[in-house]
């Protein structure tokens, strides 16, 4: 008989895999630590190209989920809910997004991530129903608190229409982009 037997073969093929696996994990964490003793817990310097990325794209996706499951319709129809909405967001908002919710305050350029600009094109890109449910429930680690304890859904929905209404004019939007499709995501 030529060779071990097949169980000795099994064996040794079953220990080189799980070596294998050892010595992957290994590499991972020493890498893992590498990344980590790199990063700054602090909110005074300004993320990495990757964390920005990472963390907008996780953003992204958990509050397109959550907002689908279960955001109010709109109830109330209001005379003019962005100017409603505008008085609110100086009482609640402006601390950290500034009075004119473009040029955040001292305390919204010092946190992390930053306080948003609320007419630029990233913060415009979310649907009326994604906006709703960010007001109402905030998002954790980002320094956005929920009004959801506070105000009602009839309230944030103005709060919502004033952030649409921060939106830069049509004509002065990118001509890549066609009206439709921005009226499109508001609708969503």
């Amino acid at each position: 008989m030529d060779g071990p037997p097949p169980s000795t073969g099994r064996r040794m093929q079953t220990r080189h895999v799980a070596f294998s696996l050892v010595a992957l994990l290994a590499v991972l964490l020493l890498a893992l630590g590498l990344v980590l003793s790199q990063a700054s817990l602090s909110a005074l310097d300004e993320p990495g190209r990757l964390e920005s990325y990472a963390a907008t794209r996780a953003k992204r996706f958990f509050v397109a989920r959550r907002a689908g499951e279960a955001s109010p319709k709109r109830r109330l129809a209001l005379p003019n809910p962005a100017a409603i909405g505008g008085m609110q967001f100086r009482a609640r908002c402006a601390s950290c997004h500034g009075l004119d919710g473009r040029t955040p305050s001292e305390i919204g350029r010092w946190m992390y991530p930053r306080a948003s600009d609320l007419g630029s094109t990233p913060v415009q890109e979310w649907s009326d129903i994604e906006l709703f449910w960010i007001i109402k429930n905030g998002i954790r680690l980002t320094g956005m608190p929920g009004f959801g304890k506070v105000l009602s859904d009839e309230q944030i929905w103005p709060l919502v229409d004033y952030v649409r209404s921060l939106a830069p004019p049509k004509n002065a939007q990118s001509t890549s982009q066609p009206a439709e499709a921005s009226d499109a995501r508001r609708r969503r």
